[in-house]
């Protein structure tokens, strides 16, 4: 009898264990120079953010077409831990999947089965979570030389072991005294790790630092804008801190921060040897307070290029000058070669939050186009010449209210953007929210607090034609800048693009579902569905010779944190996800009950004046978290009903663990049952329509 191979009489735990090792011992992190200069050659791999260095998110895998693509299923998923936001785009290396979740937390998973070969908790406190405008998201890691890099939202740089996940350094890149964030991932070069930071929103001078990827040790740093003159940086933005600080007007602004905080996009071009920093909004946002109502307020709202190796100053671009409006020139830069005036010419492609695509040649900075891809009520046009916006009357609304589009969160934000060589076209999900932004009255600057100088409120115009909130996927063409397709998308929000060498375009919405479309005419061709937003970036990778697609998801982020979703009804929001699809695919999700609790009004009757009062500290302090549908809905809070329990969390930090810290530094007890008061007749509210939603259903015939 011819004997079997002892291995088939293993247990199957066994032998997933051994598969893994056996990837594991395979997979090879050392990832260099010239591993990532020839990215493109390994398209198997989704070795940096953007997949290459250019970050065109473009993949040359085959496999998945139009003519297959109803057999593309999923093969595994991969759950985390938290139902907070996640905006990760994951790297791939050889088989292992690297990839960041909410809370700074990162994952190496088996990237065939979805199986977790390890994972690594920063243990970020809960509390700094306050200072986080926008989720406690991680949009991703980068690899070099067999370490993980990852930013947290504490303001660490940490290196980790990339076979083992264990700790190897880590520096604290921002002032632990002041309300810094790092939501962003960290870019890899020549032995250097960079990071910027966010936080504008509170109060903080933005920064991007460059570190020795070996020991941690800092090699320079660049300041976005001036600071204190009597305080010398000693920085790599010294030499061209006095220019910038000529377009600055009064003595505050420092005191205030400045702003332009590089929280999400660095671009390294290998072809130029220039680093490309996308600089943030202004902190506070109105410049009639930041700045006394003058001036262009650099670097707020550019492209800044710097000499990777030194940090030194290049050129810029300004896209957003003296910036009132949360203009971030922080979104997704591509880097791309077009035939421009019969020339071949490098450039930068860019579609910041404030609503102009900008053809930029990368070498010297000259605009070479600039077209609004979204509706835009704060410029009319981009003149060419000088590069400048040619500014509506009372766009900076220092007359009184001004309808503003695009609005703060953009007409588009982080959701990355794709380029497709073949097609020539850019696909980038937008937003339009009409809003009215007006001078805050009698501001007061309070450190560590929502400092914006400016209120604003939705356009209450609801006439025909009136400019309403949407959402969809567009394709623009760059050369033209024109728009040549459009899929309006279900919600105002939608996730990040990846277009392939089959002229294929993954892309996810706020309503769960990722779809594929044809990237010449935007036909949808694909779909799969489950409960979770999806808002990240997908990538594409093979392993084993099978070409799968990924994305992360899971909702999160600024707007779904202030807003609610009020295109579905309201549920739980599941815990995020790793999606991973395949031809032939036979994984199922588990069913998950998303069902919310009732409304929870106490039975106190409270004075109406004190519900007005709390409604106006809600609106201050509570709101940009609470008012959406990723956070608990307090209108449902089991400690609704129980003062002491209100205070305990509010002042006294009970859940200060799970990121809701104490707001003793900021209101008093009074003032926190105040707030109680008006939540309380808030789920009364509640309670009675969904009362009479559940009379109605049993009344019907």
């Amino acid at each position: 009898m011819k004997l079997l191979p002892a291995i088939l009489f293993l247990p199957a735990a066994v032998l997933a264990a051994a598969v893994l090792q056996t990837r594991m011992a395979a997979a090879n992190p050392d990832v260099d120079q010239s591993r990532l200069n020839g990215a493109a050659a390994e398209p198997q791999n989704w070795l940096e953010y953007g997949g290459t260095y250019a970050e065109q998110r473009y993949s040359t895998l085959d496999q998945i077409k139009a003519a297959n693509i109803g057999g593309l299923h999923l093969a595994w998923s991969y759950q985390f831990d938290t139902n907070r936001g996640q905006e990760a785009t994951p790297l791939v290396i050889d088989g292992v999947m690297y990839t960041s979740s909410a809370w700074s937390k990162v994952f190496a998973i088996d990237a065939k089965t979805g199986r977790e070969i390890w994972h690594y908790d920063p243990k970020v406190p809960g509390p700094k979570a306050v200072f986080a405008c926008c989720d406690v998201v991680n949009r991703g890691v980068a690899l070099w030389k067999g370490k993980v890099f990852v930013g947290t939202i504490d303001g660490r740089l940490i290196a980790l072991d990339a076979k083992t996940g264990a700790f190897e350094w880590s520096v604290v890149t921002t002032d632990p005294s002041k309300p810094y964030t790092i939501t962003g991932a960290p870019r890899v070069f020549r032995d250097k790790v960079i990071i910027g930071n966010g936080g504008a929103e509170y109060g903080v001078r933005g920064y991007v630092t460059a570190y020795d990827t070996a020991t941690g040790k800092q090699v320079w740093r660049f300041y976005m804008v001036p600071g204190d003159p009597a305080k010398p940086d000693h920085a790599a933005s010294d030499s061209i801190m006095a220019t910038a600080r000529k377009t600055w007007f009064g003595t505050k602004y420092y005191d205030y921060g400045g702003g332009g905080t590089p929280w999400d996009s660095m671009v390294y071009d290998p072809e130029l040897n220039q680093l490309y920093i996308g600089a943030g909004n202004g902190s506070p946002w109105n410049r009639e307070i930041r700045s006394e109502g003058k001036g262009d307020n650099l670097f707020l709202g550019s492209v800044v290029a710097l000499n990777p190796d030194t940090g030194a100053y290049l050129w810029h671009y300004q896209e957003s000058p003296g910036d009132s409006w949360d203009y971030t020139s922080t979104q997704q830069m591509i880097l791309a070669t077009l035939p421009i005036a019969g020339k071949s010419r490098p450039v930068l492609l860019h579609a910041p939050k404030n609503g102009f695509f900008y053809v930029i040649d990368r070498k010297t900075g000259r605009l070479l186009s600039a077209k609004n891809f979204v509706p835009t009520t704060w410029a009319d046009h981009i003149d060419i010449a000088t590069g400048r916006p040619a500014f509506t009357a009372d766009a900076y609304y220092n007359h009184g209210p001004h309808l503003n589009m695009p609005a703060s969160l953009g007409g588009h934000s982080w959701h990355p953007m794709s380029f497709s060589p073949r097609t020539g076209l850019v696909y980038i999900p937008i937003m339009q929210l009409p809003i009215v932004y007006d001078q805050q009255a009698n501001f007061n600057y309070v450190p560590g607090q929502f400092n914006i100088a400016t209120t604003f409120k939705l356009n209450e115009d609801t006439s025909p034609g009136a400019p309403k909130i949407s959402g969809a996927l567009i394709a623009w063409d760059p050369l033209n800048q024109k728009e040549v397709w459009r899929v309006p998308q279900p919600e105002m929000w939608n996730g990040g693009a990846l277009s392939t060498a089959t002229d294929l375009v993954f892309a996810g919405n706020a309503h769960g579902e990722f779809n594929a479309y044809d990237a010449r005419t935007g036909e949808k061709l694909w779909q799969f569905k489950q409960p979770a937003a999806i808002m990240a970036g997908p990538v594409s990778y093979r392993v084993d010779g099978e070409q799968y697609v990924a994305v992360l998801a899971g909702a999160g982020g600024a707007g779904p944190l202030a807003m609610p979703d009020s295109t579905r009804p309201p549920q739980r929001q599941p815990f995020g996800r790793v999606l991973a699809f395949k031809l032939g695919g036979t994984a199922t999700l588990p069913t998950e009950d998303l069902s919310l609790p009732p409304a929870n009004p106490p039975a106190e009757i409270f004075a109406a004046d004190v519900m007005q009062a709390g409604a106006a500290v809600y609106l201050d302090h509570c709101m940009v978290c609470h008012g959406g549908s990723v956070l608990p809905d307090l209108r449902r809070s089991t400690v609704l009903t129980d003062k002491s329990a209100w205070n305990s969390v509010v002042i006294g930090g009970a859940y200060s663990s799970q990121g809701m810290a104490s707001f003793a530094p900021w209101i008093t007890s009074d003032q926190a049952e105040s707030v109680r008061a008006f939540v309380a007749g808030q789920a009364q509210a509640l309670q009675q329509q969904t009362s009479a939603k559940q009379t109605k259903s049993r009344n019907l015939p």
